[in-house]
């Protein structure tokens, strides 16, 4: 599906948008683990999460669905039933990586599939320090989907060191932890977003090395309630339009403020954002607020090294800031964005080309200089939900307004997006 947007002069309104995706994940998986009910309220809709719930359900967990909640009945310690089919993860990676830490425990075979797209995303990272505590996985040729996991004769703890910043990584060697009484130690140098940390009560030690994590059985989750806060990667993508639309004014009601995700915040901040925080609040050990932004001048800044693990999410967004913003958008040391949904550095500087921003592409980042020439452009999604809900904003900041193409790809993360857009303009 082509999506046609119209210019659009400013965005003003109230936004209540769905569960954080990553949080969501995590929920659905923590509540399967658990033994008996769990309730979950602002559940994320989206495609990837609706993959988490159909992998738990072949292994014999109850769901009982209403709007955005959910009753969830988990199986308890090792007791999933073996599935009868390949469980397909769709196009989410964040299923993938964590429930093989929890296959990679259980006695039964399984095989984990995916569309064309997570197919080739690079599992390698997950598979040698599974191997490493003794899991029995097997990948494709190239290192990718399918992933077939066979039952271990022995799973050992691991102390082990983070080598690439991915939660992912970190998520589903603590997954398989939690099924051993001796305890792991995980050290993550990145400071990667830590829902799994929090969710299972994980003790976390700072040191010169990073965050020192360790798990072991006594983590292993009990049936809990959650309100899941809104998802500040969707938000982001209304944060940078309110900033970015002449006489606009959003708040997005209840959004995760988790430190290892406000990086975005931070960053338009420093260019100049009118961005205010307010109601903080602590649910469930997970920070949540109100953000309200506004119309604002912005220019581009150095942004900082530390920052891009904690941002690599926002990055198609926070590049549309950056070409309306004063000076030139630079990110660099982002190679991780070659490993997404699509390749969105090459992504992204193949639609900046069409409007006639000067570019230049690095192998780990790219360079944007000047301005959009305002023509009416069909731009490419790659079929990568970010991409195009980065360029619906930019294709609604044009004179002459854009298109979209393979625009139906944003259900993965957020089915409701044009809704919400055209709830904020008149």
């Amino acid at each position: 599906m082509n999506q046609v947007f119209g210019k659009i002069n400013s965005l003003k309104g109230e936004l209540h948008l769905a569960g954080d995706k990553s949080i969501s994940h995590r929920a659905v998986m923590f509540a399967s683990l658990a033994e008996g009910e769990s309730f979950i309220e602002n559940c994320s809709e989206s495609e990837d999460v609706t993959s988490t719930i159909k992998c738990f359900s072949e292994l014999g967990c109850k769901f009982e669905r209403d709007g955005n909640s959910i009753k969830i009945i988990g199986r308890g310690f090792k007791k999933f039933i073996p599935p009868k089919n390949e469980l397909d993860a769709g196009n989410s990676g964040t299923t993938t990586r964590l429930i093989s830490g929890i296959l990679a425990a259980q006695n039964f075979q399984s095989v984990i599939v995916g569309d064309e797209s997570l197919s080739k995303r690079p599992m390698m990272r997950i598979v040698e320090p599974l191997r490493m505590m003794g899991a029995v996985i097997e990948p494709s040729e190239s290192g990718t989907l399918p992933l077939k996991i066979y039952p271990s004769s022995k799973i050992n703890p691991i102390h082990y060191k983070l080598k690439v910043a991915s939660a992912q990584v970190k998520s589903a060697l603590i997954l398989l932890s939690i099924h051993l009484e001796d305890e792991s130690i995980i050290v993550d140098p990145f400071a990667t977003r830590n829902h799994t940390e929090l969710m299972l009560h994980i003790n976390v030690e700072k040191s010169e090395e990073g965050n020192v994590i360790r798990c072991s059985n006594k983590n292993y989750p009990k049936p809990f309630q959650m309100k899941i806060p809104s998802d500040i990667s969707s938000a982001a993508f209304f944060m940078v339009a309110g900033l970015i639309f002449e006489n606009s004014e959003i708040i997005i009601k209840n959004v995760s403020l988790n430190p290892t995700r406000t990086g975005i915040i931070d960053i338009l901040r420093m260019m100049g954002g009118d961005i205010k925080i307010s109601n903080l609040n602590v649910e469930c050990g997970e920070e949540v607020g109100d953000v309200k932004v506004s119309s604002s001048k912005l220019h581009n800044i150095e942004i900082p090294r530390e920052l891009i693990p904690n941002i690599i999410d926002e990055i198609p967004i926070l590049s549309v800031a950056g070409i309306f913003a004063d000076g030139k958008f630079v990110i660099n040391n982002a190679k991780e964005l070659r490993v997404k949904e699509s390749d969105r550095i090459k992504s992204l500087c193949e639609n900046y080309r069409k409007i006639g921003i000067e570019v230049k592409e690095f192998e780990d980042g790219f360079e944007l200089i000047g301005q959009p020439n305002n023509d009416y452009v069909e731009f490419e999604s790659f079929k990568d939900h970010r991409i195009a809900m980065a360029f619906s904003i930019l294709s609604a900041k044009l004179k002459q307004g854009g298109v979209v193409k393979d625009f139906e790809c944003v259900k993965i993360s957020n089915p409701k997006f044009l809704e919400q857009i055209n709830s904020l303009h008149f």
